[in-house]
């Protein structure tokens, strides 16, 4: 009776939780050199919104335990870790339009969003 062994599976790797663009990495750079330099962006979702949840900007002096920690582009990112099923593969961009500037998120896990764009779903 001869014995055959399956070969172990290969684990697959998981995207990146978080990337930057050159954009978003520029515009980060010069916040944090703007008086925000002892600071962090930390990023997490909450609920609000017709679609039920939005992203969430803040700043933090330090990490707190329950933090992940994204280093991209020579910078560092906070994600709230209750947020990180959400934005597993997220690219975080900085646009400026017409009107308007700001951080922009395309999330892999997104559903669908509200009419004005504001809130998401999973």
């Amino acid at each position: 009776m001869s014995a055959t062994t399956a070969a172990p599976r290969k684990k697959r790797e998981l995207p990146p939780l978080m990337t930057l663009t050159d954009a978003a990495a520029d515009r980060l750079r010069a916040l944090y050199s703007k008086g925000e330099d002892s600071k962090l962006l930390r990023i997490g979702v909450k609920a609000k919104g017709c679609s039920g949840l939005s992203y969430d900007m803040s700043w933090a002096d330090e990490p707190a335990p329950t933090d992940e920690v994204v280093k991209d582009k020579g910078l560092t990112v906070l994600v709230d870790r209750k947020a990180s099923l959400f934005l597993i593969g997220t690219v975080m961009d900085y646009e400026t339009k017409s009107l308007t500037s700001g951080f922009t998120f395309t999330n892999p896990n997104e559903k669908g969003r509200c009419g004005c764009g504001e809130s998401f779903h999973v």
